[in-house]
């Protein structure tokens, strides 16, 4: 894997922004580098009871309690495949928080222009972390919008506490 915390592309850089890219079944997905903390191999995780089938549960990491969702079970309903490419990648999740994502196939990176990736005319409302898609030679490519991720009621289950652990 190339490295995930090269800098995006400044203004007059032709080469673009980096993006970690990852596959839900056979579709293709990115994040942007920007918003990706770490890269972990996958590990055990805490489940937590009456939470959506798609939040795998919490990671202990580096002191902090980080909420980690499936995004294959999110989108479709059915877990990642246990792979030796699938990773749990921490992201930055709103004001100063983390979020795992557990993403399968995210071994390579891509750079492109961000304005390649471009709306498609499809209603996400049910879905809004579904950003633009970028069409290449290897198909199309949808860029995930971190934020948007959690529900507001999902958010404020696995969110009760501030990332310090004092009350939000």
């Amino acid at each position: 894997m190339t490295d995930t915390q090269a800098p995006a592309a400044q203004p007059g850089n032709t080469k673009g922004a980096l993006y970690l890219q990852f596959r839900i079944r056979e579709q293709r997905f990115a994040l942007s580098v920007h918003e990706v903390v770490e890269v972990l191999p996958l590990r055990p995780l805490k489940p937590i009871a009456q939470a959506p089938a798609w939040v795998a549960g919490i990671l202990a990491h580096r002191g902090l309690l980080i909420p980690v969702i499936d995004l294959a079970a999110l989108s479709f309903g059915q877990p990642a495949a246990q792979r030796t490419s699938t990773r749990l990648v921490l992201v930055h999740y709103r004001a100063g928080l983390q979020l795992g994502l557990v993403l399968e196939q995210a071994t390579e990176t891509l750079r492109c222009r961000p304005d390649e990736f471009q709306p498609y005319g499809v209603d996400t409302s049910e879905a809004p972390y579904l950003g633009p898609v970028r069409q290449d030679a290897f198909g199309m490519l949808q860029r995930i919008e971190v934020n948007d991720l959690l529900p507001d009621a999902v958010h404020a289950l696995l969110y009760t506490q501030g990332p310090t652990g004092g009350p939000t």
